[in-house]
């Protein structure tokens, strides 16, 4: 990979990273919590089914975004130890319109397909 396009992956990474932590810090979440602590709900948040279903809605966002969080963070430590483009199950290199498509991925699209299949 040459040093050009590693530079833009690297924006795109760090682009992410900003825009899910906003998203996190926008819903009143701590992006720098782990799990769902600090998702909090109003006194006036009732008991009720409706309430209840949109707390497990609100939960859900909360675990993608989180994961979606870890992911970039992963592949930005991954780059930093000159580890990023090679796919952590076959060890080949990624295919860099993958990494351009999905900056984040840590497999090459055989094992992304191997591993869907499973």
């Amino acid at each position: 990979m040459d040093e050009e396009l590693r530079k833009r992956l690297k924006a795109a990474l760090e682009e992410e990273r900003e825009s899910l932590r906003r998203q996190l810090q926008d819903m009143g979440v701590d992006p720098d919590a782990s799990g769902i602590e600090g998702l909090e709900f109003d006194a006036g948040f009732s008991d009720s089914a409706s309430s209840t279903a949109e707390r497990a809605r609100l939960l859900g966002l909360t675990q993608r975004l989180r994961t979606s969080l870890k992911d970039v963070e992963d592949a930005l430590r991954r780059m930093e130890e000159g580890k990023y483009g090679v796919c952590q199950s076959c060890g080949r290199e990624i295919e860099l319109e993958r990494l351009e498509a999905i900056p984040q991925t840590k497999l090459c699209v055989a094992c992304a397909r191997a591993a869907t299949r499973k």
